[in-house]
């Protein structure tokens, strides 16, 4: 499909579990009132208790990717889960995206590779290295929708990755976040622009928003354009942001400014090790 509308989940995600999956529902059968074909979510859409240590894991599959998968087959519509904590053996989960096809096929997961590292004097301090375990592939599907690859909130400040992918033929990039406002303020939307522009990438970033226990998230869930135009933005508040996928628009700005093809890998790789000048 060369051209398709998406929807966007802004959530303001809270400790009630139930809720959070009631209402995410309802967001779906709104998006996809409205035209939608992919639905994308936000990082750790299924809960977000605030607790010391980290929220409550899930097998994969298990409860809420059973659910993902159910809806994708009711809604005859593709689900970007966002992600959700997956239990995994030895204590520390992972931070795992999933994606479900219309017929309620689990399809693909990522593991979150990058884990959030911040200390900003007299503001935030999070250490997700403490609470979780980092994951260990790259992951890209191709699909009617495009070809598609995944990352996960602090993913976003590696342009290793997103370069990888783009090298693998990927057309669309999902960003699933749950920024906090003093980091997402300074950076969200320039990484997310440079992201598409220096890929000629759809970048798509599901957000979450509201006051939780322990920060303030950024919100601005937005699609950027392969050129690096904001097509569509969210505020501050939960909601469904509709926007539109055209993959033409990816082959237009490869072809016009082609840094795909143009690449020095003679010179570099990005496997290199630093040297240091004689």
């Amino acid at each position: 499909m060369e051209r398709y509308k998406i929807g966007l989940l802004q959530l303001d995600s809270g400790s009630d579990k139930a809720s959070n999956l009631k209402r995410i529902e309802g967001m779906i059968e709104e998006a996809v009132a409205g035209g939608a074909s992919m639905i994308s979510l936000p990082e750790v859409m299924n809960i977000i208790s605030g607790r010391d240590g980290p929220d409550p894991a899930e097998p994969i599959p298990g409860h809420t990717t059973g659910l993902l998968c159910r809806w994708a087959k009711r809604y005859g519509v593709w689900i970007h889960g966002g992600s959700i904590l997956e239990d995994a053996p030895g204590g520390k989960p992972f931070n795992t995206t999933v994606l479900v096809s219309p017929g309620g096929e689990l399809l693909a997961s990522y593991r979150k590779l990058h884990l959030f590292s911040v200390d900003i004097p007299g503001g935030v301090r999070v250490r997700e290295s403490d609470r979780m375990r980092p994951g260990r592939e790259i992951v890209s599907l191709p699909t009617p929708l495009g070809h598609l690859g995944f990352s996960i909130c602090y993913d976003l400040r590696f342009p290793e990755l997103y370069r990888l992918l783009a090298l693998r033929g990927v057309q669309v990039l999902f960003v699933p976040a749950s920024f906090t406002h003093p980091t997402g303020e300074a950076h969200w939307e320039p990484l997310l622009r440079a992201r598409a522009i220096e890929n000629g990438c759809y970048v798509v970033a599901a957000a979450q928003c509201g006051e939780k226990p322990k920060y303030l998230a950024h919100g601005n869930s937005m699609v950027v354009d392969p050129w690096g135009e904001i097509t569509a933005r969210a505020g501050q508040s939960e909601g469904v942001l509709m926007a539109e996928i055209d993959l033409a628009l990816v082959e237009k700005a490869r072809s016009q400014i082609p840094t795909l093809e143009t690449r020095r890998p003679d010179a570099y790789t990005l496997e290199a090790a630093a040297t240091t000048p004689e």
